[in-house]
């Protein structure tokens, strides 16, 4: 069976860590999609659950020196416990590797000549190498036993060559003074680098845990601790202990920790978590209650019938997650340039170091070695591998906050393309709560009402439910329905008594022979005007009845489709409604381009030849009609109040029913994507500027060597600046 899980991985130092995880997990036997995010420290696999376990995966994961989380209760809370330790741990890094480092570069800077400073340095320079930079050694020593390399191949290369190179000039001048050469020792700059590069691994760290503050208040919303109702007592335990069926007690002020249906009492609770709509909605017996929200006023009691995994709340919080772990397009390139950085640079510094031998003049030696380390310390993946990652991971967190559930980051990076958006008219530009607002009948039949009522208790169509709404107190029998058929796009087919009845639209009438006229046509033609909705029922090829439905127009929605043409986006209205219903809506929106009474099918084909005029098209959708043009479309994106399919289809799902939430994520997508050419242009260009002249591609000109211990400084910081960049996409505005 085809499983896709995500699991937290630990042990990564640098983009090139996650190119290697990311390759073992593709070449594992039963693997068959992979792909790992460095900034979150994640991996997915897609795998056969018949051919290889959980275990065989960590497995291969352990064996080049990094480790799945599995089999825990909670993953991601020790994940996040062991990268807190991490974080203490890098700290102590950088302050023990200072304490030691700055004596060292003091002595190297301005006392050089002082006695015995070489030893002294040596002395000083060990555990900051052997101690504090441990890590650097261990873990490139493992990797170059899996024929593989990251940046800790490049840091432990530098400081053991200038530390090495040192030593020998320390226990063994008259090597060099012997030939003319003055025995000089690099301990500064071998110390100096790892303090800087633990440094940059702290500020690194710290940034990154604020990508994830988002899905941190989302895991804040749910309560630890819960009172359940057991013999009339109430007893407080974890929320992972509930079980459904269970009864959970919630006091005014307090936060619902599972979803459920209330049992006794009543109350108002703040769902604006959910629905982005400030105003606390009134909750009664029978009445749903979900996981996160906040009681208001008073106490009541609900049966828990999601816990666990299955809240909505859950799920958003999986869905936030995956997203953030998710690549975008543009991090491919990214990817397979972080693949082959390492080895890459290693031949960049042999050659440099080759070419500083043979023309170097009488400094030869001692230039090569100090671009050689400098080309090691400078080249920097890390900048690479941050630099879409970082950007996803904000960008889907600020989704969130404004109530726009991105689930993957291809929407998120392809939305701010978008320049034809095609909306449904019912729940999406409207209420999607229909009302029967007017009715005519051909007699007072009442046995002719309960059938039609019969009939659309049989269907889940919203405006079946505002039909059987407007008849449930009149109607005194159910008459047995039979041969019921759905007729897409026109209506439904049944039988009762014998007889056979049809309900629907006027194309559905025309085809059955049902006749028009009288007070029936005037009203339809009434009604039509003023945009309602018109259904017709009919036994066999009589006329029995006509009625008006209306359905509010939301009223953001104007404001919302004035924003997208503003944003130079054109607006498309395709509706399944009548010709009259579909032009007075789009007239009150203010919609130029629509459609009226086409099929599921129709929606997708005129998707289709948007896309073929050139098109990046954005479906927007609430219904199972609307499943097969949102996974046709470039972007799709559900109302929250949807559909369960339409949701799962999506790219994008809007929490809140408010279709103002569509141009903020237009303008998200284009701010996102804006961070990430930045975060790659910088991460590109320090690299391409930076190792040339760390090769002293200026000395011949100037006479300029780059110090390696200002290589490691702006190896350390670019990392940071990538980070940073990403953050500030919090603070830009997306209305």
């Amino acid at each position: 069976m085809l499983v896709k899980e995500t699991f937290p991985v630990t042990g990564m130092s640098c983009a090139s860590c996650a190119v290697s995880v990311e390759t073992m997990l593709k070449s594992t036997d039963g693997v068959k999609d992979a792909g790992v995010n460095f900034a979150n420290s994640t991996a997915f696999a897609e795998y056969d659950s018949d051919k290889v376990s959980t275990s065989e995966l960590q497995s291969a994961i352990q064996s080049i020196g990094y480790n799945l989380i599995i089999e825990s209760e909670d993953p991601y809370a020790e994940q996040e416990k062991m990268q807190l330790e991490e974080y203490k741990k890098v700290k102590r890094r950088f302050i023990g590797s200072s304490i030691f480092a700055l004596p060292v570069f003091v002595i190297g800077m301005f006392f050089p000549n002082m006695p015995y400073a070489p030893w002294i340095s040596m002395i000083l320079t060990i555990p900051v190498l052997f101690y504090f930079g441990a890590h650097f050694f261990k873990n490139s020593w493992k990797l170059a036993l899996k024929g593989s390399t990251n940046m800790d191949t490049l840091v432990a290369l530098s400081t053991g060559i200038a530390f090495a190179f040192s030593v020998f000039n320390t226990i063994y001048p008259e090597f060099f003074e012997s030939r003319g050469f003055a025995a000089h020792v690099y301990y500064e700059a071998a110390a100096v680098i790892i303090a800087f590069i633990s440094l940059g691994k702290w500020m690194e760290e710290k940034a990154k845990s604020n990508t994830t503050t988002a899905l941190k208040k989302l895991m804040g919303l749910q309560p630890k601790m819960v009172k359940v109702i057991m013999d009339e007592k109430e007893i407080e335990m974890p929320v992972g202990d509930v079980q459904k069926g269970q009864i959970v007690m919630v006091r005014p002020g307090e936060k619902i920790p599972l979803d459920g249906k209330v049992t006794v009492g009543n109350s108002f609770v703040d769902e604006s978590m959910i629905s982005g709509e400030a105003l606390a909605v009134k909750k009664k017996s029978g009445d749903e209650v979900f996981a996160g929200t906040i009681n208001q006023k008073g106490a009541f009691r609900f049966e828990a019938t999601k816990v666990g995994n299955e809240t909505l709340l859950a799920q958003i919080i999986k869905t936030v997650r995956e997203a953030q772990g998710s690549k975008a397009p543009v991090q491919k390139l990214a990817d397979k340039i972080a693949g082959i950085f390492v080895p890459t640079v290693i031949l960049i510094a042999i050659a440099t170091f080759a070419v500083w031998m043979i023309w170097g003049g009488d400094d030869a030696f001692t230039h090569a070695l100090l671009t050689t380390v400098s080309v090691l310390v400078i080249a920097c993946p890390c900048a690479l591998g941050l630099a879409t990652p970082t950007a996803i991971m904000v960008g889907v967190g600020k989704g969130a906050e404004n109530n726009i559930l991105i689930k993957d980051a291809r929407g998120l990076e392809l939305a701010h393309k978008v320049d034809a958006i095609i909306l449904d008219k019912t729940g999406t530009i409207t209420e999607g709560k229909p009302e029967v607002v007017d009715q005519i009948w051909k007699d007072e039949n009442l046995q002719n009402q309960e059938i039609l009522f019969a009939i659309e208790s049989q269907s889940e169509h919203p405006l079946a439910q505002a039909v059987t709404n407007s008849l449930k107190d009149k109607v005194e029998n159910n008459p047995t329905i039979s041969n019921f058929e759905s007729l897409t796009g026109q209506g439904v087919k049944a039988s009762a008594n014998d007889e056979t009845y049809f309900l629907g639209n006027r194309k559905l009438m025309d085809e059955q022979g049902v006749s028009l006229s009288g007070d029936f046509a005037t009203k339809a033609e009434e009604w039509q005007q003023k945009a309602y909705t018109v259904i017709y029922f009919a036994k066999g090829n009589e006329l029995l009845s006509v009625l008006a439905i209306a359905d509010k127009i939301k009223p953001t929605s104007a404001e919302a489709i004035r924003k997208l043409q503003d944003q130079n986006v054109k607006v498309y209205m395709l509706t399944g409604d009548n010709e009259h219903t579909a032009k007075a809506v789009s007239e009150q929106v203010g919609i130029k381009n629509y459609k009226a009474e086409t099929l599921p099918a129709d929606k997708a084909n005129f998707l289709k030849k948007l896309q073929a005029e050139g098109k990046t098209v954005a479906m927007v959708g609430d219904g199972i009609n609307d499943s097969h043009a949102l996974a046709e479309a470039d972007v799709s994106i559900a109302m929250g109040k949807g559909s369960d399919i339409a949701m799962d289809v999506a790219t994008i799902t809007l929490i809140t029913s408010d279709l103002n939430s569509i141009p903020k994520a237009l303008k998200l997508s284009s701010n996102t994507v804006k961070g990430i050419r930045q975060n790659l242009f910088w991460a590109f260009i320090y690299n391409l500027i930076g190792i040339p002249i760390a090769a002293g591609i200026l000395f011949p000109f100037t006479g300029f060597l780059l110090n390696p211990m200002i290589a490691g400084a702006a190896m350390a910081f670019s990392s940071v600046s990538v980070v940073l960049n990403s953050l500030r996409l919090k603070r830009l505005s997306i209305e």
